[in-house]
């Protein structure tokens, strides 16, 4: 019997470590928040949250772990199920700060356990489930992008701005360089979707970029509206 438990020990010991190790390795996370107007402007359209319709600001899209060469863990731990339970008190500020706008129209809690499972879940030496969707809503708290842009008199009417006045307008906003992706409306536009900015391992400091996201943008993006004309999508 102690034989086998000496042979046992070292193999559960490795296992553990092997989890532990996927969850810790990760250098910075990727905040990203997404234009609402941007993800309805397109073929694939959108639906609004069976709790109504989002402000016109930008969402949460997520808070990713990333690794300095440009790649990133996934799916770290099958073992972490989301559980809704734990976040009751933040359901709020998810639903105004965090809005799913995927069809058909549901109240978040899908999209909210695809972010937690396939990136909260590699972070879990910092954050657990709590600490992650807390650390999200603190950061953007910080970064009021919308704020950022129309200082600098950029406004979502359906103009366009030049991308790197976009860019300067959000560093001048935040004091760090956002990353700028793009997608494209049915009139072949390219329009301002996210905005990446880096933060610091701890999911509380921003942090200049160790590696920019791709980016498909034109010179000039259209940064559209959200407004009465999107009604027609809420009860897809």
């Amino acid at each position: 019997m102690k034989t086998s438990c000496k042979v046992l020990i070292p193999i559960l010991v490795i296992q553990l470590l092997i989890v532990l190790c996927v969850s810790q390795s990760f250098d910075f996370f990727y905040f990203v928040q997404q234009w609402p107007g941007s993800y309805c402007d397109t073929k694939r359209s959108c639906c609004y949250p069976t709790t109504g319709k989002p402000a016109a600001d930008f969402g949460i899209h997520g808070l990713w772990p990333n690794y300095d060469d440009g790649t990133y863990p996934s799916n770290c731990d099958s073992n972490a199920q989301f559980d809704a339970s734990k976040i009751s008190d933040l359901i709020s500020s998810l639903q105004a700060n965090w809005p799913t706008l995927n069809c058909p129209s549901s109240d978040g809690l899908r999209f909210w356990s695809h972010e937690w499972e396939k990136h909260g879940t590699c972070s879990e030496s910092v954050l657990d489930q709590h600490g992650y969707f807390q650390a999200a809503l603190n950061l953007k708290k910080q970064a009021n992008l919308l704020q950022a842009l129309q200082t600098a008199g950029m406004k979502p009417n359906g103009g366009f701005y030049s991308v790197d006045k976009i860019v300067e307008a959000i560093k001048e906003g935040t004091g760090f360089t956002p990353g700028i992706e793009c997608n494209v409306d049915t009139s072949k536009n390219h329009q301002l979707y996210q905005v990446y900015l880096c933060v610091d391992t701890s999911g509380s400091n921003f942090i200049e970029c160790p590696v920019a996201p791709r980016s498909r943008c034109g010179s000039r993006i259209e940064f559209p509206t959200f407004g009465s004309q999107d009604q027609q999508y809420m009860e897809l």
